[in-house]
This record gives structure tokens, sequence and C-alpha cells, in this order.
């Protein structure tokens, strides 16, 4: 008994310990309870560390390997500078179906986000096998300096690429590049029936552009004197401003179809006909497609990776869609299904999550009580022990997540079966455990209360990099080469929370899946054969104001 309440006693003096000296946990805190914070904040306002808490307009970085000097439409300065469609009225027509308000700059240096679909599809026509998309959903320059300057333990740098993270400083062989791209919807506002799967009013009412003397031409620059203008607002901050601010669907599906539409799209147009992804088109030719996500698994991002819908919450028919069956959107012909789908959503339920009417009323007539992204039955009917396509591996209790995954991928990939991986914490929404800044899973408040992981939650869940090197497991095995998504949706999550400590964690996390990436490339194939982007599908609206405050303390 003594030697029991000894160890609890130095368990709890050890973890005392350990948060009196976790730096970023430290500095979250005392900017949740202060109200503010002199390293940064979020929104319009220093003096109100959480002003804003959800998207903006700011440019965004791009990070591509295996493209540079591979030829005309792969390389990306095929994109930028003389190339960017920004400079060009008939370009931005082909783009928006119109040339938006302030929108034209015969100076851009920037891209728009639709010709990353385009530079996949010269990838596999210029010959590469393996493609590869991952999207760190919400992870501007700033989220991505934030963590750089935590993780080198200086300031480094103030603008351009930068250096502290893998996919900053890795060259893939001399094969990387660096640009940056406009990520406006073509409109906000637009609604839709999902029973019927058709658009009220297309068109939207809100039209999306970009205005350079306002968002800056660079993802680095500083704000320009309307401050509410990247947050969709207007100058006075009351109402809606010139262009609205991105969501995560419109973005993912203008890099995966290259057909830019309204918030709210999956792989449809502004009208709500569908379009085809390039995951449709490499399936098509024999590759296998996958995506895979930290975040449930048909959440807006990997929902666009291959499903077609006129709206992001119809969750149980995205998924539908994603493993091939009957849908909302496809009742009668069901599409051929991803070859692998890894992510959360385990465990996630109204009543876990206490959100019923959220999580509901998106899904239509045909949604089914119980778990809101992938119902029992659907479940069964594509497992290969009831005759299905899939193998499946899902949470378990008292199994090691990583270990079980990886065994399910392996069998898969030595039997030809698809595989369906499905993890995540109920409580928090189904997404996998989110580790910190010093890369624990001890998160603290930001916006939203602390989520908190029990030791199962922890053992039993892969993590992003244990999902990807599921993923290239099986895809791998084709000789004829594969698409592949891979999303670190916690980055969008921390962002929304306004946690800088969460955000780091996040990003180091999904970090650790891109070197999952570049090691698979090196191990088994080669930069001639592979091209991979590292970008985000938007930002929010993070500002450092004291960069060295994020670096701790020597001791």
């Amino acid at each position: 008994m003594l030697t029991r309440m000894f160890c609890l006693c130095l368990l709890a003096a050890m973890t005392t310990t350990a948060a009196a000296e976790d730096h970023l946990r430290n500095l979250q805190n005392a900017a949740i309870k202060n109200g503010h914070s002199p390293v940064g904040h979020w929104g319009v306002d220093p003096k109100n560390y959480k002003e804003w808490g959800t998207h903006s307009n700011r440019l965004i970085p791009i990070y591509t390997f295996g493209t540079r000097g591979v030829g005309e439409r792969v390389d990306l300065d095929s994109y930028l500078g003389k190339n960017s469609a920004y400079r060009s009225e008939a370009k931005l027509k082909a783009i928006y179906g119109r040339v938006p308000t302030n929108t034209l700059n015969p100076t851009a240096e920037y891209c728009d986000q639709t010709d990353l679909a385009a530079l996949q599809r010269a990838a596999f026509k210029a010959g590469k096998k393996h493609v590869i998309l991952m999207i760190f959903d919400g992870m501007d320059w700033q989220t991505t300096r934030n963590a750089a300057i935590y993780n080198e333990r200086r300031v480094s740098y103030s603008e351009g690429r930068g250096t502290g993270t893998h996919f900053q400083n890795y060259t893939a062989n001399g094969t990387t590049q660096f640009g940056c791209m406009c990520v406006a919807p073509l409109n906000d506002g637009t609604e839709n029936d999902v029973d019927t799967q058709t658009v009220k009013n297309p068109g939207g009412k809100y039209p999306g552009g970009y205005n350079v003397a306002k968002g800056g031409p660079f993802p680095w620059s500083p704000p320009s004197k309307d401050v509410y203008y990247l947050t969709g607002r207007s100058p006075d901050g009351k109402g809606k401003g010139e262009h609205p601010y991105p969501d995560s669907a419109n973005t993912a599906q203008a890099m995966t179809s290259g057909v830019k539409s309204y918030n709210n799209s999956i792989n449809v147009d502004v009208s709500g006909q569908h379009v085809v992804p390039i995951s449709h088109e490499a399936q098509a030719a024999g590759l296998s497609v996958g995506a895979v996500s930290s975040v449930p698994i048909s959440h807006a991002t990997p929902a666009c990776s291959y499903a077609q819908n006129v709206d992001r919450d119809d969750y149980q028919d995205l998924t539908r869609d994603l493993l091939g069956l009957p849908s909302s959107s496809h009742p009668k012909k069901p599409l051929r299904g991803l070859d692998v789908l890894i992510g959360g959503g385990f465990g996630d339920s109204a009543k876990t999550t206490g959100d019923a009417e959220k999580k509901t009323q998106g899904q239509g007539k045909n949604f089914v009580p119980g778990n809101i992204w992938l119902t029992d039955a659907d479940r069964k009917t594509i497992d290969a022990v009831n005759g299905g396509r899939y193998l499946v591996a899902q949470r378990t209790a008292g199994a090691n997540g990583r270990n079980l995954l990886q065994s399910a991928a392996e069998k898969a990939a030595s039997s030809g079966q698809r595989l369906l991986g499905f993890f995540g914490v109920g409580s928090a929404k189904g997404h996998l455990p989110f580790a910190t800044a010093d890369g624990d899973f001890t998160p603290t408040a930001g916006r939203t209360k602390a989520e908190s992981y029990t030791a199962a939650d922890l053992t039993e869940n892969p993590t992003l990099a244990d999902m990807t090197a599921a993923s290239l497991t099986v895809l791998g095995k084709n000789p004829k080469g594969f698409w592949l998504m891979v999303e670190a949706g916690d980055v969008d999550w921390a962002n929304h929370d306004n946690n800088l400590d969460n955000s780091i964690g996040a990003v180091n996390s999904g970090d650790r899946a891109f070197q999952v990436i570049t090691a698979w490339v090196e191990k088994h194939r080669n930069w001639q054969e592979t091209t991979v982007i590292v970008t985000a599908d938007h930002g929010h609206y993070l500002w450092l104001d004291q960069p060295a405050g994020l670096i701790p303390p020597k001791k």
C-alpha cells in the first residue's frame, strides 16, 4: 500500500514538473486566461487573442517534390510568375466563369489552386507512376512558421520557404520547388437539397475573388489598411466583404478535380453537376487510389478525394461513395470505391458528442441513427468477412492500433484486397488524439474545453504516420502505380480552436507522415517515378507579434 501511494505521488509530481516546463502549454494557458498574448493572436485585434476562429482568404504555400526540371505542366514554375492565371483575363474566365472584381493582377507571382490538379494530371501523363497530394488542412504560412520556430528554437526566416520541418528542409534530390496559390472559392452562399442532389441557387450569394491590394502579394504579406478583408468581412468588420473566405470542401475539390466551385461542394460544379476527380481517372487507367486522414473518413477533405455530392455534410452518403456503395448521389450505379480508405470517425455518434442536430441536419432523409460517418449496415456490407471487398481494421479494445492496421495492410497487399481502417476517439468527434507541441497528448484549452484521452485512446489508435505507412503498403503493390491523398486534418481543428500548442503539434504530426512518404520513395522507388505535393487547402488568421516568444527558455 505504501509503495503504491509513493508511486502515485511520484507520478503526480513528475506530471506537475513536466507541465511547468511545457513552454507552449503555459503560453496557451496564459493567452486563454488573460484574453491576449504578447506572442500572437488570431484575427484583427492584437489585444484579443481569439478574435477570429475560422478561415481566411490568404495565399497558401506549395511545396512540390519530384517536379523541378521534369517538363512543362509538371514543373511548378509552369503556373507561377509570368505563367500565373491571375495575369490573364482569359484564364480567370476559365477558372471563375468571369473576371472577379479586382482580381486581375499583371504582376501576380501566385498560381490558382486548380493548377495543382493540372500538375497532378500532367505528372501522370509524363510517366509518373505515383502521385501523392498531402494536405495540411488549415496550414497557412504563419502556421508553418509557428511550428518551425518552435522546432528550431530560433527565428530563422521572415519570408519564403524557410526551414524547421521536414517538408521545408527536404530536397528530394534537388527536385523540390516552392510557390504559393490563391484559394478563393467560386462563391459562397449556395443552397442545396441533399435528398434530390440539386443546387437551388447556382452562383450563390457572394462571388469569390482575390484583391491583391488588400490581401497581399505573398502568404507572408502584412495586413493592409482593410484588416478585415481576408476574413471575408467589410472594412468595418460588421458585414460581408468584397470576397468570401473558402471552406475545406471547395478548396479540396479544386485540387482533386481542377474545378473551382462553391463552399460546401464535393466534386460538383456551380450548378451541382458532377465533375471528375483525378482518382476516378487514375482508377480507370488501372492505378490504385486511396485516402488517409487524421479526422473522420468522410470529412470534407478526404471526401473530395473521390466522392461526389452537393453538400459536404451528407457524411454517410459520402462514405458510401468512398466505399463503392449506393448513395444519394449514385443511387443506382455506385462508384467503384477507393482501394484504401483510412481515417477517423470510430465511436462518433450524436449520442457521444451531444450535437445531434448539427451532425444530422445535413444528411438528408436517409440518415441512419448511430455512427455519424459509417452505418453499421454499410460497415458489414463492405467487410470481406461478409463477402465484401474490404479487409477492415477498426479500433478494437485492448489491441494496438498501429499493429492491427499494419497487419491488415500486409494481408490486403498480399491478397489483393482493399483496406478500410476506421479509428478515432468518439468523445473527441472521431478524430485521432491531438499531439501537442512537445509531442505528448495532453491538450490544453483554446476556444473550447481541452480534450483528454485515456491510455486506451492512445494505444488503440494509430497515428497519421502509421496510417500513411499502411496505405503505402497496399497501394505500392500495384505495378501500374497509384494516387494517394493524405490529410493532416488536425491542423485545421487546432487553428479553429485558437490553440498554439495543438497547432504546432498537428503540423509536426503531419510532418512525421510526410517523412514516411519520403522514406518510402527513397527505399522502394525514386523521384523520377513519384510526384508529391505538400500544401494546405486554406489558411486561418494567425499573426505572430513576437515570434521569439515561441522559443522555450533555456534551462
